[in-house]
């Protein structure tokens, strides 16, 4: 008997975050023939690029561009815009129409619909600091919460990475790779969660080539006006393979899990 196939509805706070902490594990569930939805909070208006993407206006359009680009270097079956404006990174007032602005409620509600909607079986978001705490991220874990009370799903795993290991991940880079010098490793520090709040270690090897072609799509993400690599663009310039290493596995937190960590997402489901 062929295994029973899931539907995976990924929350993201804006076009790009997919790629770094969940790309691999949506490829292998969707090769694994499960089907995967990316719902993006927010255009990604705020978002940081050089003035050839983002100088005639039209930076929310073209990442929600590449975001469609990723998804299908990955797989995913459809992306859906919640319907947010970028908040930016602060800490001043979050513009109207943001997503930070909107009340949780009223979020909550619209993701709940798309979660009934793609009849979800599991639902990912993010850790309880957002990762590397963005007020985008952290308002990803919030609404996450709240919409599936509304719309019970099977399984909620937050994506995170242990703090440990990305700082070790960091200092490896480093080697063969100079950061650009607003690029602050300290941060990492206070940033994620702790090992031992870990759930699920998902092993995304065969899914490398995926994960790089969903980095590779967010071109805008990866440009600066002043020719420096921006951070997404220096992890593409990690050579394999040591990249294979830093990127080879995603880590998640299920608050329901008990047990020894599991190697897939939809372990123990129905």
């Amino acid at each position: 008997m062929a295994p029973m196939s899931h539907t995976l509805v990924a929350f993201h706070a804006h076009p790009d975050d997919e790629a770094l902490l969940t790309s691999g594990t949506l490829a292998k569930a969707a090769a694994a023939g499960h089907r995967v939805v990316i719902v993006v909070a927010t255009d990604g208006a705020a978002g940081l690029a050089s003035v050839d993407f983002r100088g005639d206006g039209q930076l929310a359009q073209r990442r929600l561009a590449e975001l469609r680009r990723s998804a299908e270097a990955l797989g995913v079956a459809d992306v859906i815009h919640l319907g947010y404006a970028d908040s930016g990174m602060g800490p001043q007032e979050a513009p109207p129409g943001s997503f930070v602005a909107a009340p949780v409620e009223e979020a909550a509600q619209r993701l709940a619909r798309i979660l009934r909607d793609q009849r979800a079986d599991v639902l990912m978001t993010y850790d309880a600091q957002g990762g590397y705490g963005h007020r985008d991220h952290v308002r990803v874990h919030q609404v996450g919460a709240r919409a599936a009370e509304l719309a019970p799903v099977r399984r909620v795993v937050q994506a995170t990475v242990p703090r440990d290991t990305i700082v070790r991940a960091l200092r490896l880079a480093r080697r063969v790779y100079r950061f650009p010098a607003d690029f602050d490793a300290a941060a990492f520090e206070r940033a994620f969660s702790p090992r031992s709040q870990i759930t699920h270690r998902v092993t995304v090897l065969r899914q490398i080539r995926a994960k790089r072609a969903s980095m590779r799509a967010h071109a805008s993400q990866a440009s600066a006006d002043d020719g420096a690599d921006r951070t997404l663009a220096a992890f593409l310039r990690i050579p394999r393979p040591l990249y294979d290493l830093v990127f080879g596995r995603e880590w998640f937190i299920d608050p329901a899990h008990r047990g020894p960590v599991a190697r897939d997402i939809f372990d123990g489901l129905p």
